[in-house]
């Protein structure tokens, strides 16, 4: 593909220039890559560090017996163990495999993807004339973990939770020697990056096809109707499957719609896409899939859509 574009650049490059709505799409695919590219590493390298070095029998230890509270710390320790979305369902898994209740395994899976330092730092870059985004997004994610892990105690049942049939995760297996595990932090580090680099790229292209090729009538008609607005951007966060390091810059790039549905699209994102659906099948079982996705895709709806009346008002 490099020899390709190395014999025929001059001509790619005559098609880009005779078109200003082409050359506008890249331009804006270039920059919203650019820009979260950074973010995509380091949450990267935190990510595979903790997968790598830290145990989920530490976090079992630290969690309160009792389980509503357990939950509500579950939540909040995402704060201090970020992970990516893919990194977050075999911890959960062994969270699970350890004895912790299934509810405060899942609550730390939504929440540590959504809520740690470097998504809101992304979070608050990307929308640096929004500060307020960065406290919605926070309430929206964090609501979103607690109030799902407190359904799923409420109604979940033993057998809602299988084993699954392995599960398409990237997971780092080092085990007692140092150079098995920095090879673990390794394998788990490369897997990542290619991965949500690819998500990335595909964000970034759909993103910059939105904004030069969608006529302004179509985008007219979702400002003035937040609730359509919402429900596409929400359907929109599922079908990218974007890495949660990296999304706030893919929905800062779409200023032709109003913060509410870009603040649903980030809540949703890190909590349910087909990817995660489909890891999630893969650990727990089909059967615990079909419940957990749309329970957590209506409830980010919610929690996103409460935070953003609330952080903001006028503004949404």
């Amino acid at each position: 593909m490099l020899l390709l574009l190395l014999f025929t650049h001059e001509y790619i490059a005559g098609l880009i220039e005779g078109s200003p709505r082409l050359l506008a799409a890249l331009t804006i695919f270039i920059a919203v890559f650019i820009q979260a590219i950074p973010f995509l590493i380091v949450g990267v390298v935190l990510s595979a560090s903790i997968a790598t070095f830290v145990s989920p029998a530490l976090l079992q230890r630290v969690l309160p017996r009792q389980r509503h509270a357990a939950v509500g710390a579950a939540g909040v320790a995402g704060l201090a163990l970020p992970g990516c979305e893919c990194g977050s369902v075999p911890v959960a898994r062994r969270l699970i495999d350890q004895g912790a209740p299934s509810a405060v395994a899942l609550t730390f899976m939504l929440s540590a993807p959504a809520i740690n330092p470097v998504v809101l730092v992304s979070t608050a870059v990307a929308f640096s004339g929004h500060p307020e985004m960065v406290a919605a997004r926070f309430a929206g994610s964090l609501g979103t973990a607690l109030v799902v892990g407190w359904i799923w105690l409420a109604i979940s049942k033993k057998k809602w939770i299988g084993r699954g049939n392995g599960s398409p995760v990237c997971s780092s297996h080092g085990g007692d020697g140092s150079n098995s595990r920095l090879h673990g932090f390794a394998a788990a580090a490369r897997h990542d990056l290619v991965q949500a680099g690819s998500f990335l790229a595909l964000g970034a292209a759909v993103a910059a096809a939105l904004r030069v090729f969608v006529p302004a009538a179509v985008y007219e008609h979702i400002a003035g109707n937040l609730l359509v607005g919402v429900l596409v951007m929400a359907v929109l966060a599922v079908l990218l499957a974007l890495c949660s390091e990296a999304d706030a810059f893919v929905a800062a790039s779409l200023t032709m719609l109003p913060l509410l549905p870009r603040l649903v699209f980030l809540v949703v994102g890190p909590a349910v896409d087909v990817k995660l659906v489909a890891m999630q099948a893969g650990a727990f079982g089909h059967s615990f899939a079909v419940r957990f996705a749309p329970l957590t895709f209506l409830v980010a709806i919610a929690c996103g859509s409460a935070a953003g009346l609330v952080f903001l008002g006028a503004t949404a």
